[in-house]
This record gives C-alpha cells, structure tokens and sequence, in this order.
C-alpha cells in the first residue's frame, strides 16, 4: 500500500493542475469573447461618432448659407426700404408742385 500512495497523490495533484489549466483555458476564452464583444461595440460607436460628425458638419454648412441668404436679404430689404421712402418723398414732392400749379392756375 506505501508504493501506490505516492502515486495516488501524485495522480491527484496532477488532476488538480489539470483542472486548474481548464479553468484558466475557460477564463481566458470567456475573456477573448468579452473583448471581441467589446471591440465590436467600440467599432459600432466609432461609425455612430464619425456619421454623427459628418451629419454635424453638414448641418453646420445649412447653417452658415442660411445666415448669408438671411444677411443678403436683410440688406435687400434695407435697400428696398431705402427707394421706397425716396419714392415716397419724390411723390410728396411731386404732389405739392402740382398742388402749387393748381393754385397758379
């Protein structure tokens, strides 16, 4: 019986390491799987980011061309303002000569 139980411990001790090695083997694939899953959703979130970029900056370009056509026409109604109260006053002056010509007459 002395003989076997060394061999029985070692046999023992050598399933244990065994064992061991099957844990590690099966952490280290259950983490490879979370870091592919991980690596996937950064992928994800990097496309979301850059489309979001790019609707951003097109939505920045709508932006500046509408402040220039609203500049363009602030400044095309400030001139039709403008020939609209010279019009009017050229009419008053108009109208009074006439008046004046009427009273002449």
């Amino acid at each position: 019986m002395a003989p076997s139980a060394p061999r029985t411990r070692a046999t023992a001790a050598l399933r244990m390491k065994q064992i061991a090695l099957d844990n590690q083997g099966r952490t280290i694939r259950r983490l490879r799987a979370q870091l592919a899953t991980e690596r996937r959703g950064l992928a994800t979130m990097k496309k979301e980011l850059e489309d979001t970029q790019v609707a951003l900056e097109a939505s920045h370009k709508v932006i500046v061309g509408l402040t220039e056509i609203g500049l363009s026409m602030s400044k095309k109604i400030e001139r039709m303002k403008v020939k609209k109260q010279k019009v009017r006053a050229n009419h008053v002056e108009c109208h009074q000569k006439f008046q004046a010509h009427i009273h002449e007459a």
